[in-house]
C-alpha cells in the first residue's frame, strides 16, 4: 500500500470516527440516531469503494502499460 493510500484511508477513517462521535454526543432519539449512523455508515462505504475502484483501474492501466513495454524491449533484443 502507498504512503498515498495510508494517508486517504487514515484521513476517511478519521472522518467516520469523528462523524459517528458527534453523532453519540448529539441529544436525539435513538431510532433517529441510528439511521443517521447507518445512513453515514452506507454513503462512507460507498466513496471508499468507489475509491478503490478507482485505484483498481489506475492499476491495471498501469500494468498494461508496462507490460506492453516489456514486450517492446523484448522483441527489439530479438
Amino acid at each position: 500500500m502507498t504512503n498515498t493510500s495510508k494517508i486517504v484511508l487514515g484521513v476517511l477513517g478519521a472522518a467516520a470516527a469523528g462523524v459517528a462521535i458527534g453523532m453519540l454526543i448529539a441529544p436525539e432519539k435513538g431510532k433517529d440516531l441510528r439511521t443517521k449512523i447507518a445512513d453515514n455508515a452506507k454513503n462512507w462505504a460507498d466513496e471508499l469503494g468507489s475509491w478503490l475502484n478507482d485505484k483498481k483501474s489506475e492499476m491495471s492501466s498501469a500494468a498494461k502499460k508496462m507490460s506492453a513495454k516489456a514486450e517492446d524491449v523484448a522483441h527489439s533484443m530479438s
